[in-house]
């Protein structure tokens, strides 16, 4: 790592140091390339000089009932994508596989955490949505009607999204850890028709009461445009669990009297397909309303290109389809592009840490997608749970959900993917539908830690506060100059809210603004710095958390670390670690001393934190993102914030003693 400081800028225009410089880089292997969907560098060139004419072809792979006429309509900051089309995305998932060598082909591959198992082929999905289409008009919901998914990882998730997008319905699913406040909310917000779950799901053993949640989002009439409530029995008798007369009902037993086949609805190119609610930085959740043909075209490209997707793939992506990465690469990504997509219900450490690598090499796992937050649970756990098995299936590797850091990476890349499989290190968000930053790994050198080039097609640009690019070398925030096609089309219900959010920062200009600082390279790679409000200001100078954790976890005794800025007096703010250690180290206040010294060498001297806290846990999401809000919390000694969507909300509560005992 050098040590040469490139800048951005924060939202008061301040200057915002990047130091970390990568040096390392992967190329593409020439057996790889030989054999990749996309080995042709010149794409980038050909999508850069028509980008409408490149998305064009991309979209000419789905299945119409009537072609579109125009490709983009762009009324900033509101797109169109592909006007006058018709189709059903159901259909393009499912129906028109079954006229091909894929009908009898794995569609689905579920391991549930107790070790159960099924098989779907793409004809048994396309049965089992059919059925379930069948039961939402049985129970009178139609075309343009939201409806609730609030389900385990299990393969019924996928059933009723396909099923909602099959009669037209507009669905919003809620991931099965939320709590019932969060719950009703998006219910509310959303006025959902109907609700659908299941008594519950495996989790490290135990069951999540998903219905008992339910019931208590809806007690008292509190969600009145629910009408009636679906549940899959997965994990209790049935006989034990509490069902509302007239308003509950078994999933297996609408089964039985609806109708098995139901013709897909045809819908406009730009129908809505379903809202999926972020969290705002204040007020309410954000309800991200994403739409037909632009979203599965570009769910579809990515698939192929970025993952490199081929028919004999087995494809593992450990995301729940409660997030974004869950709805665009588990269920419309893969199945449109004819994919096997592997589920697994439940934790990566039940009932031993090695149960990621025993799955993969049960199923002869090809292509595996998965979080930094995970990569760097599996180092701190140590490479013997990884090497009891064989894992010489996976031919690629990709990483979802936020920065890397480059020993990450490189610890991915030698003991998951045995130094032969690229990384495919992945920037988007729920509001951009699909990715948007990306190496493409027949084409593209990689290096650890960036994300690399944007996908073609795509106008991403880093830019200064005035919205004008900035140099090669330099930082700024992360805008898109250009629409494309799966970006939001609005926030549900709040249009004003979204103008506001995403495109306000630089006026006139256009601009999409991602919220994230990043810096672009001399080679035009982009590097992510975080988001904009996680940066840091000490004694004058901007910093970010990102790099000041990537500097801790290329110690070898660190696992993970997140950095917060606390009050100083003197410094304006003072850089606070919470560290996770790897096992078999022990956190004493030499190591302290120690870290401190490695950041200071790294990446300068400014950057060294002066609060080391080791901590076996970090307060996260369920999603499994570290939750800094609440680690500013913690240092600066106030109440804390809401903490309804962690993983485990004891860990916050252990870290604020533990600090606030600490000497500092």
């Amino acid at each position: 790592m050098a040590t040469a400081a490139n800048t951005m800028t924060s939202n008061d225009g301040a200057a915002i140091e990047a130091r970390l410089s990568e040096e390392r880089l992967f190329p593409p292997s020439e057996t790889f390339s030989a054999g990749a969907n996309i080995s042709d560098p010149a794409i980038y060139e050909k999508a850069g000089e028509n980008p409408e004419a490149f998305w064009a072809e991309w979209a000419r792979q789905l299945e119409w009932v009537e072609p579109f006429h125009t490709v983009c309509e762009w009324n900033p900051p509101h797109a169109k994508w592909f006007l006058g089309g018709k189709l059903n995305l159901a259909a393009n998932c499912l129906d028109r596989h079954l006229k091909n060598a894929r009908r009898n082909k794995a569609a689905i591959i579920f391991e549930g955490e107790p070790g159960d198992t099924r098989v779907l082929t793409y004809y048994d999905l396309w049965r089992e949505v059919n059925n379930f289409s069948g039961v939402l008009q049985h129970l009178g919901v139609g075309k343009g009607d939201r409806v609730t998914i609030y389900l385990p990882m299990i393969p019924e998730a996928a059933i009723a999204m396909l099923a909602c997008a099959r009669i037209g319905a507009i669905h919003t699913v809620v991931f099965g850890g939320f709590s019932a406040d969060s719950l009703r909310e998006r219910i509310n917000d959303s006025q959902s028709k109907v609700l659908i779950t299941a008594d519950g799901g495996w989790r490290r053993g135990n069951v999540v009461q998903l219905k008992l949640t339910a019931d208590e989002a809806l007690e008292g009439g509190a969600c009145p445009t629910i009408e009636n409530v679906v549940v899959y029995n997965r994990a209790a008798d049935p006989r034990h669990v509490a069902m509302t007369e007239g308003r509950d009902h078994w999933w297996h037993r609408l089964m039985e009297i609806s109708p098995k086949r139901v013709d897909p609805e045809v819908m406009d190119s730009e129908d809505p397909l379903y809202i999926l609610y972020t969290s705002g930085s204040t007020g309410k959740p954000k309800g991200i309303l994403h739409t037909s043909a632009g979203y599965l075209t570009q769910a579809l490209a990515t698939m192929k290109w970025t993952f490199d997707i081929k028919d004999e793939d087995v494809y593992w992506c450990t995301a729940d389809v409660g997030w974004v990465t869950g709805h665009s690469y588990v269920v419309y990504g893969p199945l449109a592009a004819g994919a096997t997509v592997l589920m697994y219900e439940g934790a990566p450490d039940w009932p031993h840490r090695d149960r990621f690598w025993e799955v993969i090499e049960k199923y002869g796992v090809t292509v595996f997608y998965t979080a930094p937050t995970a990569i760097r649970a599996f180092m701190k756990w140590g490479t013997e749970h990884v090497e009891k098995h064989d894992l010489s299936s996976l031919r690629l590797l990709g990483s979802v959900g936020e920065p890397i850091n480059p020993e990450a990476w490189i610890w991915y890349h030698e003991q998951i993917g045995g130094g032969k499989c690229p990384i495919v290190d992945t920037w988007w968000q729920t509001e951009t539908g699909a990715h948007m930053i990306t190496p493409l790994p027949g084409v593209v050198s990689t290096k650890p830690g960036s994300a690399t080039r944007p996908f073609p097609g795509i106008g991403a640009d880093v830019v200064d506060e005035n919205g004008d690019s900035v140099p090669p070398g330099s930082g700024g925030f992360l805008v898109m100059r250009t629409p494309w096609p799966s970006m939001l089309r609005t926030l549900w219900g709040d249009d004003d809210r979204y103008q506001k959010t995403y495109w306000s920062k630089f006026g006139s200009k256009n601009l999409y603004f991602a919220g994230d600082g990043a810096r672009r390279d001399e080679d035009g790679y982009f590097w992510l710095l975080g988001r904009v409000d996680d940066i840091m200001l000490v004694a004058g100078h901007n910093i970010s958390t990102m790099e000041v954790e990537s500097a801790l976890v290329s110690h070898p005794a660190v696992a993970e670390a997140a950095v917060i800025g606390r009050t100083h007096e003197i410094k304006g703010q003072a850089i606070a670690a919470f560290v996770t250690l790897k096992d078999g180290f022990r956190g004493t206040s030499e190591l302290a001393g120690e870290l401190k010294e490695h950041v200071a060498h790294h990446i300068g001297v400014i950057c060294r934190p002066d609060d080391i806290l080791f901590s076996a846990e970090l307060p996260k999401t369920r999603s499994g993102k570290i939750m800094r809000r609440l680690l500013r919390d913690i240092a600066e000694g106030r109440a804390l914030g809401d903490t309804t969507t962690l993983a485990d909300p004891s860990v916050v509560a252990g870290l604020k003693d533990k600090y606030e005992n600490a000497e500092g």
